[in-house]
């Protein structure tokens, strides 16, 4: 049943009442925050209003001079505020200096090949690996060596008693 004289309003804050007072709250937020800005608004202007700016006198001189430079006056206040007519501007000096920077720098005799080659697609993971390959291949000769000596010795035991072999086979033969 809906309160009387209240409508629907009435009813839905007796329903909820803490979001009637919320609302009211904001309300008031917005209505200071309001008072806020316009009091800010009209002390700012009465600032001014008291304080002409210097600015604003001096623009109102600089309007009141006139330069007339493409404008016959026929009155003879107006004919001394006429400009002289512009003298154009000698642009020898300025072609001059431009000609001078745009002249090619000499080209260089010598190319590298290298500079102008694109790089492979790896050359980015060779060159991080390239430390490790140098460690590695000083490991891989160390270890080649002692495989050589090894063999060495084993074909010195393997020659010497084929030296004696041979050496009892003749004396067998003779």
């Amino acid at each position: 049943m809906a309160a009387p004289g209240g409508g629907v309003e009435a009813a839905e804050e007796a329903a909820d009442p803490a979001l009637g007072r919320l609302e009211e709250e904001a309300k008031r937020r917005r209505l200071r925050a309001l008072r806020e800005r316009t009091l800010q608004n009209k002390d700012s202007g009465e600032r001014e209003n008291k304080q002409p700016r210097e600015d604003d006198e001096e623009e109102t001189v600089k309007h009141k001079e006139l330069k007339l430079r493409n404008y016959e006056p026929e009155d003879e206040e107006l004919k001394k505020r006429k400009m002289p007519k512009a003298k154009p501007v000698s642009v020898e000096d300025k072609v001059k200096d431009q000609l001078e920077a745009a002249k090619p720098e000499p080209i260089i005799d010598e190319v590298d090949l290298a500079n102008l080659a694109p790089r492979k697609p790896d050359w980015d993971l060779k060159r991080d690996v390239a430390k490790k390959l140098e460690k590695l291949e000083k490991r891989t000769q160390r270890a080649i060596a002692e495989l050589i000596r090894e063999r060495l010795k084993g074909q010195d035991e393997e020659l010497a008693s084929a030296v004696v072999s041979a050496k009892q086979e003749g004396s067998d033969s003779d």
